[in-house]
């Protein structure tokens, strides 16, 4: 049996996407590198600045909620999702952690759109620093690269 393969190309005009990103505000210095990271890697794959909308929550908890609120009241293409959870002296970050990643794939499924997963969960704060701009990269703009990947990618569609 021969495969057959068909590209589908479509031309994306990026300078109409819209995007939407929540952060938390725990760990203030952590996610405000995030957010930085993520506003430059939009802008530098041309996402116009008007077309960026923030949403702060107090803590990672709430990230889920807030992208739900930013979703429905801007309409984005896609959403980020930033935050900081360390962990500490009881298993708080697992929980967190959990409903948090929950929760971004629940809303994914149901609204049919990318909400990337930019929440970093460290053991320390050296971890947090590391990733939020430091040694090891910053996954502010790993995630908005990540969004873009799947807003401005053409399919591969394979026949059988």
């Amino acid at each position: 049996m021969k495969s057959k393969s068909k590209k589908t190309e479509k031309i994306i005009d990026v300078s109409k996407i819209k995007i939407g990103i929540v952060v938390s505000s725990y760990h203030h210095k952590i996610t405000e590198k995030l957010k930085l990271g993520a506003i430059e890697s939009l802008l530098l794959h041309g996402i116009l600045v008007e077309h960026i909308h923030f949403l702060e929550v107090p803590g990672a908890f709430e990230l889920v909620a807030g992208a739900d609120k930013l979703n429905r009241l801007v309409q984005p293409d896609g959403i980020i999702i930033l935050g900081c959870v360390i962990k500490g002296d009881t298993e708080h970050d697992t929980y967190i952690n959990h409903a948090v990643a929950q929760g971004i794939i629940t809303l994914t499924i149901q609204e049919k759109k990318p909400f990337a997963f930019g929440l970093l969960t460290t053991n320390n704060l050296k971890q947090a620093k590391d990733r939020s701009g430091g040694k090891l990269e910053n996954k502010g703009e790993e995630a908005a690269s990540a969004l873009l990947g799947l807003l401005t990618s053409s399919p591969n569609i394979v026949t059988l």
